[in-house]
């Protein structure tokens, strides 16, 4: 089976674009290596955080920033295509 990606935000700090937008560039670059990609409101205040599958890839407090599409995407290569090139996200 696929994995899917969970993207949990803070729907109070007005974070649900940045998900969508996150999901749309994974669902963009992964749409055949993915099952889905699910967002989720936080009741955490101040809580950003993206998995795959239980595999904590992103946790916003942790790493101190936002991802960027770029690094996000390499996150979830790694873990489920380690050998596949990303184009320019790889430079």
């Amino acid at each position: 089976m696929k994995p899917t990606i969970t993207i949990e935000y803070c729907p109070k700090c007005g974070w649900l674009l940045r998900s969508a937008w996150m999901a749309q560039e994974l669902l963009t670059t992964f749409a055949d290596d993915i099952h889905a990609v699910t967002l989720i409101p936080s009741e955490v205040a101040g809580r950003y955080t993206i998995k795959l599958n239980e595999f904590l890839l992103w946790d916003r407090k942790r790493e101190g920033h936002f991802p960027e599409p770029k690094e996000m995407k390499q996150r979830v290569r790694d873990q489920i295509a380690p050998d596949r090139d990303l184009g320019h996200n790889d430079r």
